[in-house]
């Protein structure tokens, strides 16, 4: 690990670890956790054996702070589980991770045979994903080390990046308070303020969504704001939500933060642009209070839990994915871990206005399809017709599916920010558990 074993540790006991730790592919559901690590403490999860719901009881049995720790299993799956967590130090700058896990399935001999090997698969792919996970984590923290702690207020909190962001921002360290629409308490005293919240733009648009759109993007960001004004002491930085429909539909162009803003309009990729250039503008008012402002142009993130990767897995998994429309349409993706990266160094940097949370190799439509179909052992055969994708989803389909949009991460790069997955099929396979 990149850190000294005092402080791989301390990442372990914040709060966010557990989340951070749960894999996206996989995730468990938290009923119970007790935030010590010390014995004593209980963590009651449910779990997915297939279609089966699993209730799992861990309770820590044994630990040196610094050094160890180790939970053991009181209900669960597992005839015997002792996992010990162990700490071993190198230098200022690095130690070594240990996982040791004990475990004895149930039915003895013929558990063995029937489980054995899917059991030790599924246990090497979960600690895989973890290890490398922890390690980008402390080499993140670690380039802002010598900066101090913030407390950060956070719209949009408990939305999947918001929930990823909060439970990475915490185990360094950092306070995450979750505002609330309608209740700005949460930025008294705050150092920073990122800005997430806005109604999912994936669902079709009608008259009463239209607004929700403008009224979770727009009006609140007014309204964030107009709070920060009424503040005595403000924080420094506000991250303001945005995304890369500030472009338009731009067909083979290559964008980035320097790029103008596509053209107005009242339909599909039209209508992105200007909702959000009145998005950024409202966010771009906290300059005149003397706020750090950076605008978060956001492209297609990539996570196995939720947004597009999550609504395409199915089809593809099933053998029936393929291109959309023409599939020679440019789409700017990033995956979760380098959103949240970005996120974080826009925070802790000195970056401002526009910058683009895209990774820095976009593809086209029809090579997300083929690589998605590769990744998950399938064909890509199954193109959707524009004609279908109209009648399903309306204009929405015009403004996002088959929007062209080719964006480059001009400022993250030129600040020094260092990608952890900048390959698409890299991207999936993390987010995937699929080596």
């Amino acid at each position: 690990m990149p850190a000294s074993a005092a402080e791989a540790f301390a990442w372990h006991e914040r709060p966010g670890a557990f989340q951070r730790l749960n894999p996206p592919w996989d995730p468990v559901r938290v009923l119970q956790r007790d935030p010590s690590l010390a014995v004593g403490a209980r963590t009651v999860i449910q779990m997915q054996m297939g279609p089966v719901p699993i209730r799992w009881v861990a309770e820590h049995t044994g630990y040196e702070a610094g050094a160890w720790f180790r939970d053991e299993q009181r209900e669960g799956p597992f005839s015997r589980w002792v996992h010990t967590h162990r700490f071993v130090a190198g230098d200022d700058e690095h130690s070594t991770l240990v996982d040791e896990i004990e475990y004895e399935l149930p039915m003895g001999a013929l558990g063995k045979l029937f489980a054995g090997g899917s059991t030790r698969a599924r246990l090497a792919r979960m600690f895989a994903y973890r290890h490398a996970l922890t390690r980008a984590d402390l080499e993140r923290h670690r380039r802002f080390a010598s900066m101090p702690p913030r407390t950060i207020a956070m719209t949009g909190a408990s939305g999947m990046l918001g929930t990823a962001l909060s439970a990475f921002l915490t185990t360094g360290g950092h306070t995450v308070r979750a505002v609330k629409r309608g209740d700005f308490s949460a930025l008294e005293g705050a150092d920073a303020v990122v800005h997430l919240a806005g109604s999912a733009i994936g669902a079709r648009w009608n008259a009463a969504r239209r607004l929700e759109l403008v009224s979770s993007r727009v009006d609140y960001t007014r309204a964030l704001v107009d709070a920060l004004a009424a503040l005595g002491a403000r924080p420094s930085v506000l991250l303001g939500g945005s995304a890369i429909g500030v472009y338009g539909d731009r067909g083979d162009e290559v964008l980035d933060e320097r790029s103008l803003p596509g053209e107005r309009g009242d339909r599909g990729a039209a209508m992105l642009a200007g909702l959000c250039m009145d998005w950024e503008a409202e966010s771009l008012r906290a300059r005149e209070l003397g706020l750090r402002v950076a605008l978060l142009r956001t492209g297609v993130v990539l996570a196995a839990q939720g947004g597009a990767l999550a609504q395409l897995l199915g089809p593809f998994r099933a053998g029936v994915g393929g291109p959309s429309g023409p599939g020679s349409q440019w789409m700017s993706w990033i995956g979760l871990e380098d959103t949240i990266g970005a996120l974080h160094h826009a925070l802790m940097s000195s970056v401002e206005g526009p910058v683009n949370l895209t990774a820095p190799t976009a593809v086209r439509n029809e090579e997300l399809a083929k690589t998605l179909a590769s990744v998950v052992s399938r064909p890509a055969v199954f193109r959707t017709p524009v004609a279908v994708l109209r009648a399903l989803f309306g204009e929405m389909a015009d403004g996002t599916i088959l929007a062209s949009q080719h964006v480059v991460p001009q400022v993250l790069r030129d600040s020094g920010f260092a990608f952890l997955q900048p390959e698409l099929e890299a991207a999936l396979r993390f987010t995937l558990g699929l080596s």
